[in-house]
């Protein structure tokens, strides 16, 4: 790849390895690269220990989700989502296991797909994008076996909350709906964007990320991004973080945030931010915390550039991968 296309890359996925040892993480060019923190982490690393071990084509478009089980490495272009088995991709054997396209209605352009997520317990994956539909995709069958419909505009973010059994997905059109999934309708609907403190009409109505913890749940985009009470469908904190926040997640008795600027922000459940830590690309699109080996346990942030930083503490950044 030229100078000008690493200038131009941006990484919008990430996801870890069963064994917590590799990192994959999915660019703009509809690339995936496996990074060995094992090397990237050793006291011997060299140069070429921060770059790819693989690097392989899956998608044409930009791959926006990447999500891992215990075998599979999943990943999502324009219109289809892809499996990989882990085990063959340490081999540098790049062949999907399969490639599958939703029942997308008749029409001139494909469909993005935005969200991703692997619900471990019924072992579904639910898909989210450009048609404003979830689909899930039963990984035991192979078949796709619903449609979750009712948003009116591209869907950018989708989360679990496992213990009532729901799935909720946040869109362009400035809502949050919550999914009862095996009756296939929203059981609830929130206008994020009505809510006067969370509201910043200059930055428009779309949500691009949620998080969920039990009664918890963690929003953002256009609006302000704020802690939510699920039970009472009402916020009870507002983050005072610049921009649109692009990722947000619960790390122990925090929130981290990234978005439009070069900071991860860390911040107290009340709403202080305790900390903003800069990273080296300029604005910000995903995190993830390696919670999967103790030994490389990390949290690595890409952004709009070809650079991943790794951080092993979460109070400075210790070095960047790069494609």
């Amino acid at each position: 790849m030229g100078p000008v296309e690493l200038l131009h890359m941006s990484v919008y996925s990430q996801s870890f390895s069963p064994c917590g040892r590799f990192l994959a993480a999915g660019n703009g060019y509809g690339e995936i690269g496996l990074f060995s923190l094992s090397a990237a982490l050793s006291p011997d690393s060299s140069p070429l220990s921060y770059r790819p071990v693989l690097t392989f084509t899956a998608h044409a478009g930009p791959v926006f989700c990447l999500s891992s089980s215990d075998l599979h490495l999943f990943s999502c272009g324009n219109g289809e989502v892809s499996a990989w088995s882990w085990s063959h991709l340490l081999k540098k054997n790049v062949k999907p296991v399969w490639t599958k396209r939703p029942d997308y209605k008749p029409g001139l352009q494909i469909p993005e797909i935005n969200a991703l997520m692997l619900r471990s317990r019924e072992n579904v994956l639910v898909l989210g994008g450009g048609d404003n539909n979830l689909h899930l995709l039963d990984l035991e069958t192979g078949a796709f076996t619903g449609v979750l419909a009712g948003h009116q505009d591209y869907i950018h973010c989708v989360c679990e909350r496992e213990r009532e059994g729901q799935i909720l997905s946040g869109s362009e059109d400035g809502t949050v709906r919550i999914w009862d999934d095996r009756k296939s309708q929203s059981a609830h609907c929130i206008e994020v964007h009505k809510y006067e403190m969370c509201a910043r009409p200059q930055l428009g109505r779309w949500i691009s990320c949620l998080a969920t913890d039990n009664d918890w749940m963690l929003c953002g985009g256009g609006p302000s991004l704020a802690l939510w009470h699920l039970r009472s469908l009402s916020p009870t904190s507002v983050f005072p973080v610049n921009g649109c926040t692009r990722h947000a997640a619960f790390y122990q008795d925090m929130v981290l945030a990234v978005g439009d600027s070069p900071l991860v922000s860390h911040c107290m459940l009340g709403g202080d931010v305790k900390a903003q830590i800069p990273t080296s690309s300029p604005s910000l699109n995903c995190f993830q915390i390696n919670d999967r080996s103790s030994e490389h346990r990390v949290l690595t942030v890409g952004g709009s550039s070809d650079h991943i930083d790794v951080f092993t503490n979460l109070s400075y950044r210790a070095f960047s991968l790069s494609f």
